[in-house]
């Protein structure tokens, strides 16, 4: 699966994303192309996940996790006929 993009509420203005999947659950976050770091979402447990060189607030994190758990669901869970 490739990069993908997702919407974030920040405040009253959304905020886009590009998710890049880097295995083992683990996703680069990049802005205008430049990496601000990476997201390890728990696989047990859906409402954790760690961060490595992010310097977005949790907020944000979480709802970055939100997206991302959205779109696997999104894209696994429709399959082809």
């Amino acid at each position: 699966m490739g990069q993908f993009r997702i919407e974030v509420a920040n405040g009253n203005q959304g905020k886009f994303f590009d998710i890049q999947p880097l295995g083992n659950a683990r996703y680069g976050i990049f802005v205008e192309g430049e990496t601000i770091g990476t997201i390890q979402l728990d696989e047990k447990d859906h409402t954790h996940c760690e961060s490595q060189g992010c310097e977005l607030d949790m907020p944000m994190l979480n709802s970055i996790r939100e997206g991302i758990q959205f779109y696997e669901q999104w894209t696994h869970g429709m399959g082809h006929s």
